[in-house]
């Protein structure tokens, strides 16, 4: 339990420190997008001078969704609750996760009949659904199956202690499994902090478990990880 709590409030840090910097750097980023707007005007008759002009506003457009990420981490995004129907949500994503997983891996769902109703931003669960599912993707690459699972939970007070920040009663459940590589101890310890990953360089952010963890956390829940090599 000590352990437990130790990552939660270790979590909170990185995931304060990190919001700090990325809400200075989104400070910065909103001159040199102004900046190089203005100078693709002047340029458009320059289709040399035009071209780096446009590179660079790529650039800052992708450094702009990164910090709005990283932000998201940090929890400072407002949240718009509404009445959620997580199977419908599930169902309605599987269409697109077959495209983004591609036709080697098997998507699987099990629906728990009269599931409770969510109060979640729908927007965030998609993300965390997007994440889940392309981290499970990158543990297969020789294809496998992932499976999708939904159920209503109760919380006892004994219960709560694998889930630190969480209090006893109702709970909807969302368990994602794939037939992956696994992880070692090791990485599961800093599996939800920001910028890990064991992917190769280029190739991830390390920014998709951290959202899934700190999307979890906004919305009162609790989130727990098992995995073996």
């Amino acid at each position: 339990l000590q352990e437990l709590y130790a990552q939660s409030q270790k979590m909170e840090s990185i995931g304060r420190l990190a919001g700090g910097i990325a809400h200075d750097f989104n400070n910065l980023l909103t001159p040199i997008i102004g900046y190089t707007e203005l100078a693709r005007e002047h340029s458009a008759n320059t289709p040399a001078l035009r071209e780096l002009h446009d590179s660079i506003a790529d650039a800052a457009d992708r450094a702009q969704r990164l910090t709005r990420q990283i932000l998201a981490l940090s929890r400072k995004q407002e949240l718009k609750v509404e009445a959620v129907d997580l199977n419908q949500e599930v169902s309605s994503f599987e269409r697109m996760l077959k495209r983004i997983i591609g036709e080697d891996i098997e998507v699987q769902l099990a629906l728990a009949p009269s599931l409770k109703v969510l109060r979640a931003d729908v927007s965030q669960v998609q993300q965390l659904l997007l994440n889940l599912a392309v981290n499970a993707r990158d543990a297969m690459p020789a294809g496998g199956v992932l499976v999708v699972r939904t159920a209503n939970c109760e919380l006892s007070r004994e219960r709560c202690h694998g889930f630190p920040g969480t209090s006893p009663g109702q709970y909807v459940m969302l368990t994602v499994n794939d037939t992956g590589c696994g992880m070692t101890e090791e990485v599961q310890e800093h599996l939800f902090e920001p910028f890990f990953t064991t992917k190769a360089p280029g190739k991830g952010t390390g920014l998709g478990l951290a959202t899934v963890y700190s999307v979890v956390k906004q919305h009162g829940g609790g989130i727990r990880v098992v995995s073996a090599v």
